[in-house]
């Protein structure tokens, strides 16, 4: 193909509202370096990530839940990455992305030019200091928000399947979230696992990824979207309004996957065995919670956090796609210049799945 000079872009100017999301047509395209492919995307998931860098919800300013936290801010720009490091802007963001590669920088191979591929959202940073430090795609990097756009070559995995491409934009941020962190909470047949925020990405994701290792699944989210969560394989639902401590009974399940935290928080925990694992990823219903320790050291609970992933994680997942063990979950589709409808609708939480941007 022939390689445009300028593209379609969403360029974040800030931390702010949707007024900090800029649609240009006159972005230059990139220039792959040595170890780069260039890729035209295809297509290009929205996540929680994306909202809150925009907002900079992850300053520890910063106390109230991401849909509260929307609309009026008083963030420290200087920690409000999700690394605690400032942001570069202009930033394209997008932590997913599907498409093709296009061109490939003096030290990859020529061959992969026509690839179809998932770029992985977690990457290690170029300068790492250990196995925790990692930067997102789309974040410290520009990311899938445009017509094209360049990843390093060896986080760019190639992929051979019939799913569309906004299908496959569903994947990369979501599961390879949810794979990593319930592979580092062990989670195994026999296992008993309340998932709460389970309509959302990472939480529809944490269901078909639980069921597929065989255990018993109990999802948590509106009753208005109980049937799509049953048609994931969950064997149990609870309304998100309901306090599962009193539904469920103490001690009931072995390990929580809780992508909500808030005020919920202390009956998860009274939810769980003793030998319990309580694992998490995110907090969109506040980031501050009330623990009582006696309870974590008095049950041998094991509290698991989960963002930067092994490097097994993303070729795992693609082979759970190409085998068709997980599908994928899309809500709606926009173009990309209808960022901010698609980010308002995100906001709503009144979908199961994903939404996704077509450049």
């Amino acid at each position: 193909m022939t390689i445009p000079e300028f593209m379609q872009a969403v360029y974040l100017t800030g931390h702010g509202g949707p007024e900090a999301l800029e649609f240009r047509t006159d972005v230059p395209v990139p220039e792959p370096k040595a170890d780069e492919v260039l890729i035209e995307v295809k297509a290009a998931g929205i996540n929680n990530t994306d909202i809150n860098t925009r907002i900079g919800w992850y300053s520890k300013a910063v106390d109230g839940d991401t849909e509260a936290a929307a609309g009026s801010l008083e963030a420290d720009a200087d920690d409000a990455s999700w690394t605690g490091r400032p942001l570069v802007f202009p930033r394209i963001q997008g932590a997913d992305a599907s498409g093709t590669i296009v061109k490939v920088g003096a030290d990859v191979d020529p061959a992969r030019i026509g690839e179809r591929v998932l770029v992985a959202s977690l990457q290690p940073a170029a300068d790492a200091v250990d196995e925790w430090d990692f930067i997102t795609w789309g974040s410290e990097c520009d990311g899938g928000f445009a017509q094209f756009a360049t990843a390093k070559d060896i986080h760019t995995h190639k992929i051979d399947c019939d799913l569309s491409d906004a299908e496959l934009a569903s994947f990369p941020c979501a599961y390879s979230t949810a794979e990593n962190l319930i592979s580092r909470a062990g989670c195994k047949a026999g296992d008993t696992v309340l998932i709460t925020g389970a309509s959302g990405g990472v939480g529809s994701a944490a269901v078909q990824l639980c069921k597929r290792r065989g255990a018993t699944v109990i999802a948590m989210a509106s009753k208005s979207k109980h049937d799509q969560m049953q048609a994931l394989g969950a064997d149990r639902l609870l309304d998100r309004h309901e306090n599962p401590a009193e539904v469920l009974g103490e001690q009931s399940v072995t390990l929580v996957v809780d992508l909500v935290a808030g005020d919920g928080f202390p009956a998860l925990i009274a939810c769980l065995k003793r030998g319990g694992r309580y694992a998490t990823s995110g907090a969109i219903g506040g980031p501050m919670v009330s623990l009582d320790v006696r309870d974590l050291y008095l049950k041998d609970l094991t509290f698991v956090g989960g963002t930067a992933q092994a490097a097994e994680t993303m070729p795992n997942l693609v082979s759970y796609i190409e085998a068709g063990e997980i599908a994928p979950l899309v809500a709606q589709t926009f173009p990309l210049d209808r960022i901010h409808d698609a980010q308002e609708m995100f906001l709503q939480k009144t979908f199961v799945g994903k939404l996704v941007l077509l450049p």
